[in-house]
Order: C-alpha cells, then sequence, then structure tokens
C-alpha cells in the first residue's frame, strides 16, 4: 500500500480502505482531472483509504502513451497537490496509472478501453469492478453513457460492480434533464448513477446534518415558530476568467441554483430522515424541493433579482466587466448574479422566506448559511438603556473559513442595563486541525464503497430544475434592461436588498465576524 507519510484524508476520518476497483477518467487531459481528481485520489492512497488492488485509466483525445500520461501526472501533482508529495506514496500510485486515447463518440475507443480494463485486471487484481467518472463537457454525459451501455461496460454481473460518476451541471434547463435522466437509465440502473456536487464534499455542508440531529438544543428551534428567514450567499471574488464560452451558456443560475444552492437549503430545511441510508435522506431532500412555491411569470420578477458585473475595484486592483471579458458577447444578456426569495409550503417552514444569492466579482469569496431566530418581545426592556434587541443568529460559514458561530445578546458591564453582541465561534481548524483538501476525496471514496447519500437522485435533480425553469422562460422572454448593474467588487445590484428590504429585512454582510453591536454605546434615558 501507499506510503506511511501523513495525509490530507485519514481512515479515522472515512474508515477502511475501499474494495479493489479500476476508476476510469474521462476527460483525463483536462482541468479538473489535474487539478482536482488526481490530488485528490492521491490524497486518498497517501491515507491508506485506497485498495491495494486499484488502478486508473485516463481517456481523453490527447495522443499520450501510459508513460508519457504517467510523466504528466507527476508534473501536474507537485503543482496541484494540496500538501507535500512524498516519493513512496507517488510511485506507488503512479505505477497504477493506465491511459487510452480516443474520440468519445468513437465505438473503437470504447473496444480498446475494454482491452485496457482487462489488463489492469490481469496487471493489478482489481477484479472487473469499475467507476466510471465524466470529468468532461456537459455535451458528451450522454455520448459516454451510451457508449458505454453499448459496449457492455456498465452490466454488473458476478459480483463485479460498475458505477458511473456525472459531474454538474446535469442540464441546462427541465427538459435537458429529463432527456439526460431518460438517456441515463437506459444504460445504467439508479443505484450505479453518482451524479456529483463537490459543495457536498465540505465537512461544513456534511455537519450541517450532525448539527442539526445530533444535538438537542438546535432541532428544537429549527422551524417557523422561531426562525424569522433564512439567507445563503455563496460569493465568489473570480469573474469568469477564460470560461466565457461556457457561461454565456449557462449564467449564475443555472451554474448555482439548481445543485450547489439547493443542495444547501434542502439540507437546512429537510426533517429528519429515519436513518442516514441514501433512499431516506433523499427522500426527505426531494420533499423540499416539491415543497417550494412554485413561480409564476410575476413572481419570476418580484421575487427573483438577476444581475450583470461591470468593470470595478477588487483588493485594490481594477478589473473588466463582465461584457468586457474573453468569448462574451459585447451585449451580453446573461446574468452572472442571481437572488430569489423561496418560499417553502410545509408544516415546518410555512412563512418563513429562504433568500438566497449568488454571484461572480463580489466583495468577497464567501459561502455562507444564516439562520436568524425572531426577535423577542422588547417589553422587558422597556424602561432601560437598551433601544432595541439584536436577532439572534447561527452562521454556517462553508468557505474560505469552515465554522459555526452563534451570535446572542449579552449585558455590557455596569450599573446600568446595556446589551452587547456576544459570538461564539467554532472553526474546524481550530477543533480537528487543518486539512487541506480538493473537495472530492469523500465524494470519490464513498463512490467507491457504493454510498450515494452525498448525490443527487433522478427525481431530486428534475424537482430542482422545475423550480427555476419559470424564472428561465421568464428572463429569456424579457431581456435586461440595466446590466451591468452591479459594479465588480460590490455586493450586488440594488435590486437584491430591495428584495429584503421591503420585507424588514436585510442581507448579513459575510465579512463581519459578530453581530452588529446595537447598544454598546449610552443611549438617551428612556426609563
Amino acid at each position: 500500500m501507499a506510503g506511511s507519510d501523513s495525509a490530507n484524508v485519514t481512515q479515522e476520518a472515512l474508515g477502511g480502505p475501499a474494495g479493489p476497483c479500476t476508476m476510469v477518467i474521462f476527460g483525463a487531459g483536462g482541468d479538473l482531472t489535474k487539478r482536482l481528481l488526481i490530488p485528490a485520489i492521491y490524497n486518498l492512497a497517501a491515507g491508506r483509504l485506497l485498495p491495494e488492488h486499484f488502478a486508473i485509466v485516463g481517456v481523453s483525445i490527447e495522443p499520450f502513451t501510459t508513460e508519457q500520461f504517467r510523466e504528466q501526472a507527476t508534473k501536474d501533482i507537485h503543482q496541484f497537490a494540496t500538501c507535500a508529495v512524498q516519493d513512496e506514496s507517488w510511485n506507488w500510485f503512479v505505477k497504477r496509472i493506465y491511459y487510452a486515447c480516443g474520440d468519445f463518440h468513437d465505438a473503437n475507443l470504447y473496444v480498446k478501453l475494454k482491452d485496457t480494463l482487462g489488463q489492469t485486471e490481469k496487471e493489478q487484481g482489481t477484479q472487473g469492478n469499475c467507476l466510471f467518472y465524466l470529468a468532461t463537457s456537459p455535451e458528451f454525459f450522454p455520448v459516454v453513457v451510451q457508449q458505454l451501455g453499448a459496449a457492455g461496460l456498465t452490466e454488473q454481473e458476478d459480483e463485479k460492480w460498475k458505477r458511473v460518476v456525472i459531474e454538474k451541471p446535469f442540464g441546462h434547463d427541465l427538459p435537458s434533464a429529463i432527456a439526460l435522466n431518460k438517456t441515463v437509465r437506459a444504460a445504467l440502473e439508479e443505484k450505479q448513477v453518482y451524479r456529483i456536487d463537490h459543495y457536498l464534499g465540505k465537512e461544513t455542508v456534511q455537519n450541517i446534518l450532525a448539527f442539526r440531529f445530533a444535538n438537542g438544543i438546535f432541532e428544537p428551534v429549527w422551524n417557523r415558530r422561531y426562525v424569522d428567514h433564512v439567507q445563503v450567499t455563496v460569493a465568489e471574488q473570480l469573474g469568469v476568467e477564460q470560461r466565457g464560452g461556457y457561461y454565456e451558456t449557462a449564467g449564475a443560475l443555472r451554474d448555482m441554483v439548481p445543485n450547489h444552492i439547493f443542495q444547501l437549503i434542502t439540507l437546512c430545511a429537510m426533517e429528519p430522515p429515519i436513518s442516514f441510508e441514501a433512499d431516506a435522506v433523499h427522500d426527505e431532500q426531494s420533499k423540499i424541493l416539491r415543497a417550494i412555491q412554485p413561480f409564476s411569470p410575476e413572481t419570476a420578477f418580484s421575487q427573483a433579482v438577476r444581475g450583470q458585473y461591470g468593470e470595478g475595484t477588487i483588493d485594490g486592483m481594477q478589473v473588466a466587466g463582465y461584457r468586457s471579458e474573453p468569448r462574451v458577447a459585447p451585449n451580453s444578456q446573461t446574468p452572472t448574479y442571481v437572488a430569489l426569495a423561496l418560499h417553502i409550503d410545509n408544516w415546518r417552514w410555512a412563512g418563513v422566506p429562504f433568500y438566497l444569492r449568488t454571484g461572480k466579482r463580489m466583495a468577497r469569496r464567501a459561502t455562507q448559511v444564516v439562520i436568524r431566530f425572531r426577535r423577542p418581545p422588547f417589553v422587558l426592556f422597556r424602561k432601560t438603556h437598551v433601544e432595541k434587541l439584536a436577532p439572534n443568529e447561527i452562521v454556517i460559514n462553508i468557505q474560505p473559513d469552515e465554522g459555526i458561530s452563534l451570535n446572542f445578546e449579552a449585558k455590557v458591564p455596569g450599573p446600568v442595563v446595556r446589551l452587547g453582541a456576544v459570538n461564539m465561534k467554532f472553526e474546524y481548524s481550530d477543533y480537528f486541525g487543518s486539512t487541506p483538501q480538493t473537495g472530492y476525496e469523500t465524494l470519490i471514496y464513498d463512490c467507491m464503497m457504493g454510498d450515494p447519500t452525498l448525490f443527487q437522485r433522478a427525481d431530486m435533480v428534475e424537482a430542482s430544475w422545475t423550480v427555476v425553469q419559470p424564472i428561465l422562460d421568464a428572463w429569456r422572454a424579457t431581456p435586461a434592461g440595466d446590466f451591468p448593474n452591479y459594479g465588480a467588487g460590490s455586493w450586488g445590484p440594488e435590486g437584491a436588498n430591495e428584495l429584503l428590504r421591503r420585507d424588514g429585512r436585510e442581507w448579513r454582510d459575510p465579512t463581519i465576524d459578530n453581530a452588529t453591536h446595537y447598544d454598546a454605546s449610552p443611549a438617551s434615558d428612556n426609563k
């Protein structure tokens, strides 16, 4: 097995090594593979979580030989690894890498792949178990799945398992998602399909369920009686960089909401599952998605805000607007920002709005969920120096600093009654040490172990697209007349602030650690 060096992922964190298998990566010559997948698999190897009988087969159009691909992987791992690469671990790892060159549309590629899989089974003892990872452009998803099925590579017999991992986006609207699901079902059983969302590989996302259901002090108040509203912010400081061609076909709504953000919302809003078995968790997530109030043509504008960034300043540097980015149309209507007000029609959340926002070129990189509670009655403090009571908050920080904080009020020391905000903060790095990861380690490991809990089921994908499809239709029918409507380095368009302001609320600034200090200074005597 791999060397004994310390690793980013440990056996204690996950469990024992996975069983024998070959991981086939379609799109092995792309950025996702070299920047994230190979480093993540190496971390599993260094953490002794890969089986002794393991192999990787890279599949791509680039004309590499196996030896050339191994040499390229060795160069890449030293550039993109999340920790120091140990020679003993890498030497074990790189000997298990193979390569098959070809066009994804060409049936001959899959004949060649079958031969290569036979070679890995003979040389590495992988026992015929295969994990096919589609790290390709979305246009190739149905092509590869159909070809794998036609070649008989997805058939499971003699207790040999075959699984397929599909990267997001899973479709670009509701009809395409339904069509892709249909194609996948023709070649695979649902239990063979792992629709991956790397956000669910983050520890804090996974910790949402533990935080809610393993602590008796939180779940009793996690409902409409005590919660005023919920905010989800996924802010990116980067622009589209060199991905303008892709982003023009996607935009913020398609790119982030049906997958990343809805996953966060379902984990925060779902009922307790009867177990942590995949179907039990997915059933409860699916119920939340189906309970979201549908958007009408009118609410697609009153409850949804779109934005596109113009030029601005970030960290003291001038940056270009979206329409000036490479491969972006000069009059582009693609939104780089979206804010929504969602309402979940069930017993737990009726009347509690869920506000979400996501955008590029924001003031800071931040992903957080804010549970803001209702204010208590003020009557007790009427004849004191307290002017108003601040709402309590639970803030779940997903990135860049993973952790959870609880904001509440305490009395400021002194002879008069004044209140100050207190912040109780937990950070993963303080309690469990720093474990830099790519975000894919747990997910890849779960795929090998056959645990689909952190992946999307077909009905969840279609339910997510059902929510956003009316917004896509309305925005396509009525072009935005004010793009660009927010400057790079800001927190988005004014319409997003108005979305909350008309409900008497405001967005929480993700850069502020503590709750606002409402009454830290003396107020006029109101006794």
